[in-house]
Parts: C-alpha cells; structure tokens; sequence
C-alpha cells in the first residue's frame, strides 16, 4: 500500500496536474482552428479575402475621398513638411500667416481629390491575388492583406497621386517658393531629402493615410468576422479566429 501524501506533496500534485491540464486544453483549442481553416477550399480563402479587401479598400477610399476626409481627420491629416512649420509662427507675426494655412488646407484637399481615383488600382490588386498570396495572408498578421496591398500597389499610386497634387498644390505660390528652397536645403544637408519637394511628400503621406485606415478596416473584419460582406467571408475569418 503506497504511503500516505503529505499535504505539501499533495498540494504540489495538484498544482502539476492543473498546469498539464491548461497545457493540454491550449493545445486542444487550437487544432479546431487550424482545421477548420485548413479545411476550408482554396478558393473559398481566396474569395474571402478579395471580397474583405474590396469592402475595407472601399470603405477607406470613401471616408478619405471627400471634404474633411485628411484635413478633418488627425489620424492621416497631412503636416507642413518640418522646414515650413518651423517658420510658421514667425511669419504669423510678419502677417503671411494666411499663405501657410492657405498651402496646408490645399495639401490635404489634394490628398483628398487623389484618394478615389485609387480605387481601380486596388481592385486590380485584389483581382491579382493568388492561393498563396492568399494563405499567407491569412496567416499573417492583424493588417497582412494591407501589406499586401502596399507592396502590390504603392508605385502605381504614387503615379497616380503626384499628378493630382501636383494640379492642386501649384495654385498656392508658396509651393513654388518652397520647392526652390527646400531642394537649395536637401542639397546642402539641412533639409531632409524625402520633404525636398512639396508634392512627393504630399504624395507619400496621402498613401500613408489611405494605408492606415485599409488597415483599421482589415482589423475590424479580424476582429469581428460577422461585420464581413459575404458569407464566404464571414466563414474563413471566423475560422482563423482572428
């Protein structure tokens, strides 16, 4: 007959056994998921996953292509490159505030006006996507279909963008003046090289805008599978669980 446990030794028993049993259900809990995925048809994932970057693609393009969508929103509002806002409050006192602000609201609404005409190279991304690129997604992090979407799409945008806040950005003079300035500055070091040009940098944070709030909408499709469009969708976000 085995010798009695002493309550130290029984207390460490049950303390062993709780922890293989928490180890053991973590482990359970996740193969339904794995399976459920894995279970799911190839093209059922890919359909999924267009039809979730469509609807996030979509809904980002319509909040940002309007009045406010930049300039009213300080999530993706577009700053005065450093070298002019660093000026800003002196040239309020010398009265030429109003230039200033006039260039910082015409960058935005530029932004603006550039944003829906994204939205046909988006969808040619999404028409792109492949099985694998497809899985990897999945797979991958909170905001991995934006990724890719950035990596697919970023060139042709950018194209896209520069002439439009190009057209937009002319019509204040102090553009001009800062181009002239700031390409002086790059050259000689005291300028960063990326806010050279008003336009390209204007450019680049409108795409930084339009990324992030694609991002917030793939967040929330993880997040809550049940506000997807489709109901493919609705089954292989639910099953990543995500």
């Amino acid at each position: 007959m085995p010798a009695a446990l002493t309550p130290r030794a029984r207390t460490r028993r049950s303390i062993a056994g709780a922890t293989l049993s928490g180890v053991a259900l973590a482990m359970t809990s996740r193969v339904p998921r794995a399976q459920s995925l894995a279970g799911l048809a190839s093209a059922d994932q890919v359909s999924a996953l267009r039809s979730a970057l469509g609807q996030g693609a979509s809904r980002a393009v319509e909040q940002l292509g309007r009045a406010d969508g930049f300039w009213g929103n300080a999530q993706v509002k577009i700053p005065l490159p450093d070298a002019l806002e660093r000026v800003r409050s002196p040239a309020r006192l010398l009265g030429l505030g109003g230039q200033f602000d006039a260039l910082h609201v015409s960058m935005n609404r530029a932004a603006e006006q550039a944003v829906p005409q994204a939205l046909s190279l988006l969808q040619s991304a999404i028409r792109a996507m492949s099985v694998q690129d497809a899985q990897a997604i999945l797979a991958g992090g909170p905001t991995a279909a934006t990724d890719y979407f950035r990596k697919a799409s970023s060139a042709d945008l950018q194209a896209l963008f520069l002439p439009v806040v190009t057209r937009a950005t002319e019509k204040v003079g102090l553009a001009q003046q800062y181009n002239a300035i700031a390409e002086r500055g790059a050259s000689l070091g005291v300028v960063d090289a990326k806010q050279a040009r008003l336009e390209p940098w204007v450019t680049g944070r409108a795409l930084d805008g339009l990324f992030l709030m694609i991002g917030e909408e793939e967040k929330k499709i993880r997040a809550n599978p049940a506000g997807a469009a489709t109901d493919v969708a609705r089954r292989v976000f639910g099953a990543i669980g995500r």
